[in-house]
Order: structure tokens, then sequence, then C-alpha cells
């Protein structure tokens, strides 16, 4: 019996010393405690000590669609946003490489520069790609997608601009089967995709009335609202965004009345890929396509990644 006190007493000082270092949440404090008034003083010292290790030394860990939306969104953002600038550079080498530096004679190229103009890319990268076009050695990009698929019956598109294609498809395949996912055949996930032109507007920037008469003046094709969960707060409406889908034809149009009107906006890097139907899976394919989706665009080939997973 002693034993088993001193064991207890042994606990509390733990806690105590680790609550000094880094404070405890709310929710792992009652977990102790509730754990403390389960525990019976006839437990071997031993248990008693292997369950503190188990309480206190394991944080908690990111299940479920919920904690999937809320972890890591800055992280997502600042990813969306070098994937992106990435993106330009490599466009504007493949516009050099075809037509010269010189934007007054290369119209391809003028049309790279206006885009990354559009997108705020820092200028160093815009001057470092030119330059970086006229290396020996470096070869054009050529723009590949794979197809893949995801957990619970969903499917993904890899979008990749590579200057080496088997080195591309080797990384991509090597994610893929770590994942324990599977490689499609070409054709097999890209139809249940169309590609459009979008214009992304938060949520928390715009009246949803206006924003509809602005797009329906311009002549867009649809706006897709944000995906509400049962559990979101203000926080998640704020990072909301609507879509506004539109041909290429009448991109600049919407682009100019939204200015207009004075609604902020993010343009896309050249499209997107919508899918045409959305696949509702569980919470752990949920976790599974994330974990995928995150380690496929760590790869700097890949520009971004499309999936159907409502």
């Amino acid at each position: 019996m002693a034993s088993n006190v001193r064991a207890l007493g042994a606990l509390l000082h733990r806690v105590s010393l680790s609550s000094s270092l880094a404070p405890l949440s709310s929710a792992s404090a009652l977990r102790g405690i509730r754990w403390l008034e389960r525990s019976p003083l006839s437990l071997p010292s031993s248990e008693v000590a292997r369950r503190a290790r188990r309480i206190w030394a394991t944080g908690p860990v990111c299940m479920g669609r919920r904690s999937c939306k809320i972890a890591g969104r800055k992280d997502a953002q600042n990813l969306k946003k070098m994937k992106r600038n990435s993106k330009i550079g490599k466009e504007i080498v493949a516009a050099v490489k075809k037509g010269g530096p010189n934007p007054k004679s290369n119209t391809v190229l003028a049309a790279v520069l206006e885009k990354a103009r559009e997108l705020d890319v820092p200028k160093e990268i815009v001057e470092r790609n030119i330059k970086r076009a006229s290396d020996k050695g470096q070869e054009t990009y050529i723009e590949k997608f794979y197809e893949v698929y995801g957990f619970g019956g969903a499917g993904m598109v890899v979008e990749v601009l590579t200057d080496k294609i088997t080195r591309s498809v080797a990384a991509v395949r090597g994610v893929v089967k770590d994942c324990g996912a599977k490689l499609a055949d070409p054709g097999s996930i890209l139809f249940k995709f169309r590609r459009v032109r979008v214009v992304n507007v938060k949520v928390a920037d715009v009246d949803k009335d206006q924003l509809l008469a602005i797009a329906l003046d311009a002549g867009a094709e649809d706006v897709i609202e944000p995906t509400v969960y049962d559990d979101d707060d203000e926080e998640d409406s704020s990072e909301s965004y609507y879509k506004i889908v539109t041909s290429a034809e009448n991109y600049t149009d919407i682009l100019s009345k939204l200015r207009d009107e004075g609604v902020a906006f993010e343009p896309d890097n050249g499209f997107e890929l919508l899918p045409l139907n959305h696949i509702e899976v569980d919470d752990e394919a949920v976790e599974l396509n994330k974990e995928l989706m995150s380690k496929l665009l760590e790869l700097d080939d890949v520009d971004a990644v499309y999936s159907d997973q409502k």
C-alpha cells in the first residue's frame, strides 16, 4: 500500500513539473484527473507508473474531418502560394525556350508575365527563370497529368510541369506506393473532372448576392459555394471561398468587374480541374487522402493535386 501511495505521489509531482514547463491543455488535464479517480490503490506501483507514461507522454492525435480542415491551414496557404510561384517560373522557362526572352516579340512570354503580375509573383523569381531558360542543359517543361485511385473511392489528378518526365513519374509512383494507394491508367480518373478558369473570392470579403450579380453580369458559368459542415465555426467561414467558374474568354471580364466593385479576389494560375461529382468518404479515408495529397505536393515537379473527395 505504501508503495502505491508513493507512486501516486510521484505521479502528482510529475504533473506539477510538466505544468511548470509546458501548460497542459484542459482536455489533457481532465484525462489525468479522471485516471486518478479510476485508479484503484491496489494496483501495483509498476502498473501505476506505466499508465502515467501513457497519459503524459503522448500528444493529441489529429483525427476526423473537422480536425483535418483546421490542422495546417496556414501551412496549406503558404504551400499553395509557393507552388503557384514555382509553376509560373517553369512556364516562363518554357515560354523563353519557345520564343526567346523578349516579351515584345514573344507573345506567349508576354502572357505569362502578365499572369505573374496578376498573381503578385516576386520580381526576382521572374528574372531568375528568364535567365535560367538560357542556361546550357536546361530543357523545356512539359505538362503531364498522373491519375491516382485514392481511398474510399475518391480519385485524384496530379498536375505536373516537368523537364524530366522519367523523374516525375518515378517520384509520383513512389509516393503513391508508399501511401498504399494505386496509380490509375491514363483516362481512368481525368474524365471525372472538367478544366475551367476559376476566380476565388473569400466568403468574408463579399456579399453573396453581390457576387452572384457580378458573376452573372460578366457571363460566368457558375458560382460554387463552399461546403458547409455542421461543426463549422466563424473561423471556418472566414477562410472559405466562393469559386466563380468561367470560360477563358470571359475570365478577364470577371476580373475587371470585381476590381470595379472593389471585391478582393485570387485568380487561378491558368486553370483548375473541378470534379463533375463529389465522392463522400469516411473520416479514415479523409485522413489517408490528406496524407497522400500532402506527400504528393512535397514533390518539386508537382504543381497541384485535384480530388473529387467531398
